[in-house]
């Protein structure tokens, strides 16, 4: 009887902790989705990028047919 009292006694407090949540969870969901920010933003920085092909002297490579006349 006395260990069916005890468990009684824990039962709510284990309820309690189930809804209130992990520190830890807060934590990790707030890296994940940092994360995924951090990707969606460089995925739309990269996509407006526009490079430009440089020669062996570091200037602008032409993307005519004319310059490939080595």
């Amino acid at each position: 009887m006395g260990a069916l009292t005890e468990w009684n006694s824990l039962a709510p407090v284990a309820g309690r902790s189930r809804n209130q949540g992990s520190p830890l969870l807060y934590f990790l969901g707030f890296v994940f989705v940092l994360f995924i920010g951090i990707l969606i933003f460089c995925y739309i920085v990269t996509r407006r990028a526009n490079p430009v092909l440089l020669d062996a002297h570091g200037n602008p490579v032409t993307q005519s047919s004319d310059s490939s006349h080595h």
